[in-house]
Formats: structure tokens, sequence, C-alpha cells
């Protein structure tokens, strides 16, 4: 009963902030003449950041490559476990822009401000979804902005490392963009799919990885290019859970 009434309380912060974050972000788009519109990115991250430390449950560290230059162009990839990975990632100190399906730009509110904030809807049934997406994400590109995915297309149901499509290391082939890798590991317990409940405390982890680059790879080598990132995200899933690799890869 307290873990749920103490959730009921973390929503009615969140909602909180989100009805004051609005109008600000609205107010800061209608003043930012930048095509990236990286000023107004940068403070809807920021409500991220906020919503992450009015949250008793989690104890975030973020570990490895912090000092990195925001205006140099990544493409950034991480894997997903819950939707408290979008806020945890918000504590990043550089703006990036959110590749996400059509279907959360139109939720009320969030939904706005994302479009607001310049993120990149993907309508998965299009039959040019792909072509779209890389239109948008190398706009942003071009602009000196970072773009991030999901490679593995939804948040795990286990915990355990899905496949990784391959649209955002074709991407980084194409373009010669380097990879950012990012890993994540403790958010799956904290709000689970489908479920409006905080867990209890956890340590949550984030780990920014060196940047890869996709030069020596053709495009019809995406496939290993992105199997060679999957592979640096799940073994380090593999050295902070102490298990074998095995165990927390959902292809084995």
């Amino acid at each position: 009963m307290w873990e749920g009434l103490k959730s009921l309380l973390i929503w009615l912060g969140v909602t909180l902030l989100v009805l004051i974050w609005l109008p600000l972000l609205a107010v800061t788009r209608l003043f930012d003449r930048d095509p990236a519109r990286y000023r107004t990115g940068r403070l809807f991250r920021k409500l991220g950041h906020a919503i992450s430390k009015i949250n008793p449950n989690w104890q975030i560290t973020i570990t490895g490559n912090t000092d990195i230059d925001d205006r140099r162009p990544y493409i950034m990839v991480c894997n997903h476990l819950s939707q408290a990975d979008i806020p945890l990632i918000s504590n990043l100190p550089w703006e990036m822009k959110w590749v996400a399906k059509k279907e959360l730009f139109e939720t009320p509110v969030i939904g706005w401000m994302m479009k607001l904030a310049g993120d990149i809807s993907v309508d998965r049934r299009a039959d040019d979804r792909k072509q779209k997406t890389f239109e948008q994400a190398q706009f942003y590109l071009d602009q000196g902005c970072s773009v991030i995915f999901f490679p593995e297309g939804t948040r795990s149901r286990n915990g355990k490392l899905n496949a990784f499509t391959r649209g955002a290391f074709e991407l980084a082939i194409k373009k010669e963009i380097p990879i950012l890798p990012m890993v994540i590991d403790g958010t799956q317990n904290t709000l689970p799919k489908r479920s409006w409940k905080f867990g209890m405390a956890k340590q949550i982890k984030l780990k920014i990885l060196e940047p890869v680059s996709g030069q020596g790879y053709d495009v019809k080598d995406t496939r290993a290019f992105s199997e060679e990132i999957r592979t640096l995200v799940l073994d380090q899933l593999t050295e902070w859970r102490n298990q074998d690799a095995n165990e927390i890869d959902n292809l084995a």
C-alpha cells in the first residue's frame, strides 16, 4: 500500500512539473531561432532531469565519457529497459534529438512537448519510414546536434538485451558519423513495462562508452557494425550483473 501511495505522490510531482514546463517550453520555442531548436530541446531534457530528482527511489550513477563536445554530432544508441530510461538519459549535459514512435507524439502534453523540442517521429506502419527518419536525423546532424536511437525498438520485457535493428548503424556508415554507445541498468525494476508503480529504491546506472567509428564498414556490413556495438553493450551489462552473457542475451 505504501509503495502505491508513494508512486501516486511521485506522479503528482511529475504532473506539476509538466504543467510548469509546457508554457515555458512554448515561450522558449517562440524565440529559439536555431534550426536545431537547441535551446528548446535542452529545456525539455531538463524536465527529465527534474523528474529523476523528485523520485526518492532512484539512486543514479553516471560514468564514462561524459566530457564530449555537445555540438559535435553523434548517433547515440542505448539499450531500453523501462520508461525511466528517458529521464535518466536526460541527466546528460548535452542536447540530442530522440527518435521515437509516432504514437508518443500523439500523447497529450508530452507529445506536444516532444514536437516543440524537435524530436523525430517514426510512423512504423509507413513504407518510407526509414527514409523519412534518415532525412530528419541528417538535418539535425548537419546542424551539429546529436540524435539518439533505442535500437532494440522497444523496452525489454525481461531485462535482457534484445536484437538490434540496423537503422542507426546504416545511417552512421552512410553519413560517416560516429556511434556513441550508452548502457543502462537498474531501470527495469523501477518502472516496468505496463506498470504505473515505481519499484523499491534501486541503484540505476548509466555509462557512456567511447565513440565508435563506422570507418572500414560498408552499408552491406551494417549487420556486423550493429553486432559490434551490441557486443559492447552486452559486455557492460555482463560486468555489472556479474552474470554470463548467455543469461542476459535474449538471442542466446
